[in-house]
């Protein structure tokens, strides 16, 4: 069975204050070389590829202003930013920071789309419900 997704995000465990939301992959590592978590060659494998996305995609203003939105990739047109990320899940595998790739239709309400990606707003009425009965068969 064959799925087409129009958006691709990659993200850890640890959610952003501001979001609600699970971090991305530039976060994570960002903040993984802000506080002296990697060896300098592999901080500046991230740094070099993180001016590699800063010359080639736009900046999102919601970005640059730290509203609360949460980035995706188009699928569509994702190819070489997924061939330039596959440094970074390594750097995250190598550090062990585990993450994960989320493909989606429905990210949410988009307010700035462009070529590569989409931003949508971060839902913030975080929804906990109580575990529902057990669905599996009764022994």
């Amino acid at each position: 069975m064959e799925m087409d997704f129009k958006y691709c995000r990659i993200q850890g465990k640890e959610f952003a204050a501001n979001t609600k939301a699970p971090k991305g992959v530039f976060s994570i590592l960002h903040q993984m070389v802000q506080r002296g978590e990697m060896e300098q060659e592999d901080a500046d494998l991230f740094l070099e590829i993180n001016d590699w996305f800063a010359n080639v995609l736009p900046w999102p203003p919601q970005c640059k202003r730290q509203e609360k939105v949460i980035c995706y990739f188009k699928t569509e047109n994702s190819q070489m930013m997924m061939k330039m990320i596959k440094p970074m899940l390594w750097l995250l595998d190598r550090y062990k920071r585990p993450y994960y790739v989320v493909y989606t239709n429905t990210p949410g309400k988009i307010v700035y789309e462009d070529e590569y990606q989409v931003a949508v707003q971060a839902d913030e009425n975080l929804a906990i419900e109580d575990v529902q009965s057990s669905w599996s068969p009764e022994e």
